[in-house]
C-alpha cells in the first residue's frame, strides 16, 4: 500500500468531496446562472477544503441526481471545463467520479490529469436507478488502452441505494473481488451519502483483505473519525464538511480546520 503515501503524502488520508452543482442536461440545473455560477461554486468549495487541510479532493458530480449508470457526453464536457477551470488553483493530489459510470470517469481522469478515480465497478444489483450491471473486465482495459496505466481505481463495494441481486457476504465480496480485480483500495459505505459506514462492517473487510487499501466512503464526522480511522486506511469525506453538515450545502471552512486537526493529532499519536 505505498502507493497511499507516493499519492497522498502522508498515511490515513482524507480525501475531500469536491461536490459540482447541477450542470445543463441534469433536472435541477440553474440555467439562469449557468456554468458560470457552476464553476464559481465548486472554486468556492475547493479553496475552503484546501484551506482547511484536506490531503486531496475528488470532484463528483454529486448533484446530478438522479444519477444515469451511463452519463450523457455533456456532463463529462462539463466537468472538464470546471477541472481545467480551477486546475491553476488546486493545491493537493485529485481524483474524480462520474455518477455511475467507471468508463466516463476514466475518460475525464485522463482528460484532466486526475490521480484517482471512485467508482461502483463490480457486481450486479436491484438499485433505485433500475437494474445495475457492471463490466470491471472493460473498465480495467479501457485505462490501459488510454495509456493510463498509473490511475488508481478505488472500488466501492457498498453501492449506495442498492443491493446485490445474490445476497453475499461482504467478506466475500471483498476477498473475490481483491482476487479477481487487483484494486488500489476498496471503500466501504453507508447507505447514503453523509450515512454513516458501519464500523463492524469496515473492520471484517479489512481483516479480510489486510494487504488492500480500506477507506471508510461515508459518515465521517469529528466524532467518529478516530474510530473509523483506526480500522480503514483513509476516509473520503463529504457531508460533514458542509455548512451543518447537510448534503445539500456548501462547504463551511469552520467544519474542515477542526476536523483535519483532529486527524493531524491521531497521526501524531501513531508515530
Amino acid at each position: 500500500m505505498q502507493w497511499i503515501k507516493e499519492t497522498f503524502g502522508t498515511d490515513k488520508p482524507i480525501i475531500a468531496m469536491c461536490h459540482i452543482r447541477a450542470m445543463p442536461g441534469d433536472p435541477y440545473f440553474d440555467a439562469a446562472g449557468g456554468m458560470e455560477r457552476v464553476v464559481e461554486l465548486a472554486r468556492q468549495d475547493l479553496l475552503n477544503l484546501q484551506d482547511g487541510g484536506v490531503d486531496a479532493v475528488m470532484f463528483s458530480n454529486e448533484f446530478s441526481l438522479p444519477y444515469l449508470l451511463k452519463v450523457k457526453t455533456e456532463t463529462v464536457a462539463c466537468m472538464a471545463r470546471i477541472i481545467g477551470e480551477l486546475k491553476s488553483e488546486i493545491r493537493v493530489p485529485y481524483g474524480v467520479n462520474v455518477l455511475w459510470d467507471p468508463i466516463a470517469s476514466i475518460d475525464l481522469a485522463t482528460a484532466t490529469g486526475a490521480s484517482f478515480i471512485r467508482e461502483i465497478m463490480t457486481g450486479v444489483y436491484a438499485s433505485d436507478y433500475g437494474l445495475w450491471n457492471t463490466h470491471v473486465g472493460e473498465t480495467v482495459r479501457h485505462k490501459m488502452e488510454l495509456g493510463n496505466p498509473n490511475l488508481k481505481l478505488l472500488f466501492n463495494i457498498v453501492p449506495e441505494a442498492a443491493k446485490y441481486l445474490q445476497e453475499r457476504e461482504i467478506t466475500e465480496v471483498a476477498r473475490s473481488t481483491v482476487f479477481n480485480n487487483r484494486p488500489d483500495a476498496l471503500c466501504v459505505s453507508g447507505l447514503t451519502a453523509g450515512e454513516e459506514t458501519d464500523s463492524q462492517i469496515l473492520s471484517r473487510v479489512k481483516n479480510e483483505v489486510p494487504d488492500t487499501a480500506v477507506f471508510c466512503n461515508t459518515g465521517c464526522r469529528l466524532e467518529n473519525i478516530e474510530r473509523q480511522l483506526s480500522i480503514a486506511d483513509g476516509a473520503v469525506v463529504g457531508t460533514t464538511f458542509k455548512v451543518d453538515g447537510k448534503f445539500d450545502n456548501l462547504v463551511d471552512p469552520e467544519r474542515v480546520k477542526p476536523f483535519m486537526d483532529k486527524v493531524r493529532e491521531i497521526r501524531s499519536r501513531r508515530g
